[in-house]
């Protein structure tokens, strides 16, 4: 493992330093490679595309689709430049707005916790720059899920960390934020629950993009058991290599909020977002692979 990660690093860090300009060059090829020849999950985000969207006519899903794989190859030579990109640069091409009203309600409301939900929208990798925008004695964290191959996990664990964050195993989710709680340690947390639940944990669905769409609760629950202040992270692709990121508030008092429907209006926050600009989600997610009709029979066994 240890070889792989260190020829892995050192491979991805040289090409890191070279400029944007000659990454995006390397992306455009890259796009002609992955959508014409490989022709990575095209079934997929097609079929994803159509059902998101049955107004839209074939040629502008094909349109979509297209800049989406284009989007997609920047996303991958983006990550790549977070190997070397220098503090400066980065706070230059992805910013935040909302951080001051979130640090002052902590603090006037004697909050421990903010809990900002996210999708996989736009480049999430480089919003684990805002630890830069944020004051020192406030911790940034973000839930993850551990890769499966271990030399490419501790890769992007160390990618993530660099800014000064901290990344929480999922399945530790609750244990970590105990602890920060009990250290008293103010917190920002960044929960991407956009993806899909295991069948054992789909506790919820909801509409979404024209579907009954299972999706996790974790970050109400949590939220409600901590009084953690909720925040949607609504991002921009401002042009190319231009990010911006506007923490925007959905309840200060999570426990008033009946089941579930802090999730729902995280998924309509969202979907409002995909629907504006489509390309920037990650559409080769099977995303609607569990269907509310096989989840029935299954209860029923």
């Amino acid at each position: 493992m240890k070889i792989v990660y260190y020829i892995v690093f050192f491979t991805w860090y040289l090409l890191s330093l070279l400029p944007l300009k000659i990454l995006y060059f390397i992306s455009d090829i890259l796009f002609l490679l992955v959508y014409y020849i490989v022709r990575y999950r095209r079934t997929i985000v097609r079929k994803n595309l159509f059902g998101s969207f049955p107004e839209k006519p074939k040629e502008k899903i094909i349109e979509i689709e297209k800049q989406y794989y284009h989007f997609f190859c920047d996303y991958i030579v983006e990550t790549l430049k977070l190997f070397s990109i220098s503090k400066e640069e980065l706070k230059k091409r992805m910013t935040f707005s909302g951080i001051e009203e979130i640090e002052r309600e902590m603090h006037e409301k004697d909050r421990t916790f903010c809990f900002a939900y996210l999708g996989h929208y736009c480049n999430w990798e480089w919003i684990a720059s805002l630890p830069y925008w944020v004051s020192d004695d406030i911790l940034c964290g973000q839930i993850y899920h551990p890769l499966y191959n271990k030399a490419f996990d501790k890769l992007f664990l160390n990618l993530r960390n660099k800014f000064g964050g901290t990344s929480i195993p999922m399945k530790e989710t609750l244990r970590r934020i105990i602890e920060l709680r009990r250290a008293k340690q103010k917190t920002i947390i960044g929960f991407i629950s956009d993806q899909s639940p295991k069948w054992n944990s789909i506790h919820h669905w909801t509409p979404f993009l024209n579907r009954e769409t299972p999706v996790f609760t974790g970050t109400e629950k949590i939220g409600k058991q901590v009084n953690a202040l909720i925040y949607y992270a609504d991002v921009k692709r401002v042009k190319r290599g231009y990010y911006h990121c506007q923490f925007k508030p959905m309840f200060d008092n999570p426990n008033d909020i009946p089941d579930f429907e802090i999730t729902d209006v995280y998924m309509k926050n969202l979907e409002q977002m995909i629907s504006a600009t489509p390309q920037y989600w990650l559409w080769s997610h099977n995303r609607w692979k569990r269907t509310k009709e096989e989840f029935l029979k299954r209860q029923e066994l």
